[in-house]
């Protein structure tokens, strides 16, 4: 089991499948009355084609934030078999496009021009990836771009902004996706704690900021080739479910070996991680007992070390089948949550922290503030 080495830079990333339908500082256009002055904006599109799912947002922007006017997100398993074979599969590609063609709906309908619309891991590593993109184009109109794994990790980054702490000084933010993990660390003490949201904000215009006279500055990012589909495919022979998942924790913990923070030996004061992904909001439900996913009490949960363990230990007790039938985990991720997992437990015991700030956002919040931002349609204010 050798995955190959992952990317990265040198310093100078449902009832819980679908939680992530917006982020905290926007709202929801439940009603027309939530917009500032419906049809006086434009609509705004982020589509995020990961290996396991396809999700989309629609907003429009209002103040200095936005309202999520239509959302869509759907399990499509794009990078199912693309471990051993290197191709994504025509049964895959179908589900994804048939997916695809409901968003391409849901643009027409809402009249958006202004989108970005981005494939990641599972497209950056298939060989037929560019086929499948020309395929998707003809089939659907929508045209798809292979975003690298740092434009990834950085707009990952930009969407957590809000939950960062005044007294952070030192931000790990992760992305656990299907296919691969982003980390970020970021170096805040040279920014007065009032302005360290917005300094992370201004990282849409690249990996150091500048701002009013301080600067966030990117320690160092990494992009794992493991995600918790790939991660599980590496372990899919091992029978027995507790020491599949500690394979799974350990092996991943290799892997961030080369991430220079991993490394550090002295305790950070104002320390911060953030976790976004499903992975992360799952076991935030299950730690809340919500039967019912509830984005207002998961998004900028603190979780502690121990009570993370708490979960873990409960998913194993409840074995693949209890996992399977689990309201809290869902049936489009019991299969894919023990991986995950591993993961979640592998940083939380690298890093001297035993809290962790749960991020119900991620890429598609990033990629919206991003084109908002460059368009100036957000007012000048803070991202609160």
């Amino acid at each position: 089991m050798t995955p190959e080495r992952p990317q990265r830079a040198d310093a100078t990333d449902a009832p819980v499948e679908t939680p992530r339908d917006a982020a905290a500082t926007v709202s929801r256009a439940d009603d027309p009355s939530a917009l500032s002055d419906p049809g006086s904006a434009p609509l705004y599109a982020a589509l995020d084609l990961g290996t396991n799912s396809c999700r989309m947002l629609i907003a429009q922007p209002k103040g200095s934030q936005f309202v999520i006017v239509d959302s869509f997100s759907k399990t499509v398993q794009l990078g199912v078999g693309l471990e051993a074979t290197g191709r994504l599969s025509r049964s895959s590609m179908g589900r994804t496009i048939q997916a695809l063609r409901i968003c391409e709906k849901k643009l027409e309908k809402n009249g958006v021009r202004r989108m970005r619309l981005v494939a990641t891991e599972a497209c950056r590593r298939a060989r037929n990836a560019r086929d499948f993109l020309r395929q998707v184009r003809r089939e659907t109109g929508l045209a798809l771009e292979i975003i690298t794994p740092e434009e990834e990790a950085r707009l990952a980054v930009i969407s957590c902004a809000p939950l960062v702490n005044a007294s952070t000084e030192q931000l790990l933010v992760v992305d656990i996706g299907g296919g691969s993990t982003e980390l970020v660390w970021i170096d805040l003490s040279a920014v007065a704690p009032a302005d360290r949201a917005r300094a992370i904000m201004r990282l849409h215009m690249g990996f150091d900021a500048q701002g009013e006279g301080a600067v966030a500055r990117v320690v160092d990012w990494i992009s794992v080739p493991l995600g918790v589909a790939t991660l599980k495919d590496q372990f899919i022979d091992v029978d027995d479910d507790a020491a599949r998942f500690a394979l799974m924790s350990w092996f991943f913990e290799e892997n961030l070996a080369s991430f220079s923070p991993y490394n550090a030996q002295n305790p950070r004061e104002g320390f911060q991680i953030i976790g976004t992904s499903g992975t992360v909001t799952t076991v935030a439900a299950s730690f809340l007992n919500l039967k019912r996913y509830d984005r207002t009490k998961v998004d900028g949960l603190q979780m502690t070390s121990d009570q993370i363990d708490l979960v873990i230990r409960e998913y194993l007790a409840l074995g693949p089948e209890g996992r399977r039938t689990d309201p809290r985990i869902g049936r489009d991720r019991h299969s894919l949550i023990m991986s995950g997992a591993a993961i979640l437990q592998a940083l939380m015991r690298i890093w001297p922290t035993d809290r962790l700030s749960v991020a119900d956002r991620g890429l598609r919040e990033g990629l919206l503030y991003a084109q908002m931002s460059a368009d100036g349609v957000l007012e000048d204010g803070p991202y609160t």
